[in-house]
């Protein structure tokens, strides 16, 4: 029988293709096609309240946010998609390369605000393209970017309590092993597991790093150094929905394995002036909410963020999808990936979430089925981040009320 069973799922399976129904219930292996198959002929609506329904079963009555500051440490990278304004060149006047000293002005600066997470965002190995970045690295005394970071995280960690969360794309197996006693976890977005969009003309001709054998070999890495991983996919840059879902069957693939993945975030793409897809239309909002359906269904227990600051007149409906976090959010910060789209205000979300009938509750950037030990994959956190992590948590491992107020 269907371990999900509230009257609305009892519905759908009435309606709907009984034997799929039973195999993502039951954790059977699913085949790309016939999941693909069974969505084109699903309505969206359908596919809502089978999704809604698996959230509120495993994560009822709550949705969660990182209250975090966004360091943006070196803007320059070696790749160039078609789609992002994040990177700038040496000449640019928004190009940053922050020193040590900067970076634990604005770690302080959060912990005045209650923030618990340091999100360390870079370009993807700038110091291999810009003669610039080689220098600046030099005149701090270091030779690669990941070294700076194993030590700016040591910094932030002892003199804020902050908690590091690193996205510096796809690093190897060794230089995560430097930043894992610092960091609670790491994000690298797989984007798609589709090659097809590294072609010319495609969004990642430009990015090699965006290879997805590169993400994949990076999530396994972090698979066996027993790291927690975001990762996530971005919906609308030339894919199809057999793509997105053979992604989303890969991660969960991967986290059967080795039971990393934390959280899975579902971004719609967004055109950016002045970008190689400026004038590329976004995914409908009927397509998308499709997508963050079958993350749900698919993805099982892991947690499913969308972030609201892309979608700021809807980004309620997504919980309606089966969302239960929101990502991080800084009262200090902006979205330096995404500065055209401001995050809404805590006391918004918070708003919005309630209206939903849902309480929004702090979490750090380590989800709180990843601090205890795993009885099936073991320990994800080093002795040297324990006192740091329980220092902030209540008995359910999300950030003490009084403290996220």
């Amino acid at each position: 029988m269907n371990k999900y069973t509230d009257s609305n799922y009892q519905q759908v399976i009435q309606d709907q293709n009984q034997e799929i129904l039973y195999k993502f219930s039951e954790n059977k292996n699913l085949e790309n096609l016939e999941v693909t198959k069974f969505i084109e002929k699903t309505s969206t609506i359908d596919l809502l309240k089978i999704s809604n329904s698996i959230r509120n079963k495993n994560n009822p009555g709550i949705i969660t946010y990182s209250r975090k500051v966004f360091i943006n440490l070196i803007n320059l990278c070696k790749d160039s998609c078609s789609y992002c304004t994040y990177k700038k060149e040496p000449t640019d006047i928004n190009s940053v390369m922050l020193k040590p000293s900067q970076v634990l002005s604005i770690a302080e600066a959060g912990k005045k605000l209650r923030c618990t997470e340091a999100l360390i965002v870079t370009g993807e190995r700038p110091e291999l393209k810009y003669r610039e970045a080689k220098e600046w690295l030099n005149k701090l005394n270091y030779k690669t970017l990941v070294e700076l970071i194993a030590d700016i995280s040591e910094s932030i960690l002892q003199k804020t309590g902050l908690l590091p969360h690193t996205n510096a794309g796809s690093l190897t197996k060794k230089e995560m092993s430097m930043l894992k006693s610092t960091n609670v976890s790491l994000g690298m977005m797989l984007e798609n597991s589709s090659e097809s969009l590294l072609n010319v003309g495609g969004p990642h001709e430009k990015a090699p790093s965006k290879n997805p054998k590169v993400r994949i070999k990076s999530l396994i890495s972090a698979g066996e150094l027993k790291i927690p991983v975001t990762t996530g996919l971005l919906i609308g840059i030339g894919e199809s929905l057999f793509d997105v879902i053979d992604s989303l069957l890969l991660i969960n693939e991967l986290n059967e394995k080795y039971g990393h993945i934390q959280e899975v975030i579902i971004q719609n793409f967004a055109p950016k002036d002045g970008t190689g897809m400026e004038n590329y239309i976004p995914p409908t909002n009927d397509y998308f909410l499709k997508c963050i359906a079958i993350a749900r269904i698919l993805l099982k227990n892991i947690n499913l963020q969308v972030p609201p600051n892309l979608s700021p007149k809807i980004y309620a409906g997504y919980i309606d999808a089966g969302i239960n976090d929101w990502g991080g959010i800084s009262p200090l910060t902006p979205d330096y990936v995404n500065p055209e789209y401001p995050w809404p205000t805590i006391k918004d979300i918070t708003k919005v979430t309630k209206m939903k009938g849902f309480t929004l509750r702090a979490r750090l950037p380590i989800y709180p089925q990843f601090i205890n030990n795993c009885v099936k994959y073991g320990n994800f956190v080093p002795n040297s981040l324990k006192k740091f992590i329980e220092d902030l948590i209540d008995n359910s491992g999300l950030v003490k009320e009084e403290y996220a107020k």
